[in-house]
């Protein structure tokens, strides 16, 4: 039986896989945070959003616990989001510069936005083993993403759970290039480039450990390598 986005999203919802991640996004519910106290949270695991037949594919950590936690959608409602999705758009991946609920009426073209771990973690840090629970849909997710040219790993996390995913995804060997803002690694031929940025969390945003006219400028320079022929995808 063939696989597809809306069995993956539906399987990803309903997971159950990980019990101190499963406590921790329904007691966030439950409890809520005071500016979110009339929301009806999401809590609940968070599918991947956005453009099926994406040529740039972003990986963030995990679902924030009064972001995508709460609004149901990939880096939504949050300080992380509102930083990234601004520089998307800057790049013209969306079609506006906020996300902050669920049918505001953001828009992705040509980019998919997905994370290592569908649960939001205490402490937002989810464990490598929990990262491994959540592997499979990463690798069914990177499966079905067909037109992908390059995949952008947002922060170290993300880039460990993509050098164990991408050997299941397209076959090959674990790449073993160490995570760094602006890395790149090909795949193999035919296949998408691997690609690194800092996180979006306000520790670096706040900092200028990244900032926006970096995040535009790598994202400019992914597309540029897919559009001038070097990120080549795995159909011809």
């Amino acid at each position: 039986m063939s696989d597809s986005f809306e069995g993956l999203r539906s399987e990803v919802v309903g997971c159950t896989r990980c019990p101190r991640l499963v406590r921790y996004r329904s007691e966030v519910a439950r409890e809520k945070k005071r500016e979110f106290r009339q929301d009806t949270y999401w809590g609940r695991g968070v599918p991947g959003f956005g453009d099926p037949a994406a040529r740039l594919v972003v990986v963030g950590l995990a679902p924030a616990a009064h972001g995508s936690n709460r609004t149901g959608r990939m880096f939504t409602g949050d300080r992380s989001a509102a930083f990234l999705v601004r520089a998307f758009h800057s790049a013209g991946f969306s079609n506006q510069p906020t996300s902050l609920r669920r049918g505001d009426g953001l828009r992705y073209t040509d980019l998919y936005l997905t994370a290592a771990v569908r649960c939001a973690p205490p402490d937002n840090r989810p464990t490598p083993v929990e990262r491994g629970q959540c592997a499979p849909y990463l690798v069914r997710e990177l499966a079905l993403l067909s037109n992908a040219r390059a995949i952008l790993a947002l922060g170290g996390f993300a880039w460990d759970a993509l050098r164990e995913a991408v050997p299941l995804a397209y076959g090959g060997a674990r790449p073993t290039v160490p995570f760094s803002h602006g890395a790149c690694v090909p795949l193999g031929e035919g296949r998408p480039l691997l690609w690194g940025s800092y996180h979006p969390s306000p520790q670096n945003t706040n900092t200028g450990k990244l900032t926006h006219p970096m995040l535009v400028e790598l994202l400019e320079r992914i597309r540029d390598s897919y559009d001038s022929g070097r990120g080549a995808g795995r159909h011809p």
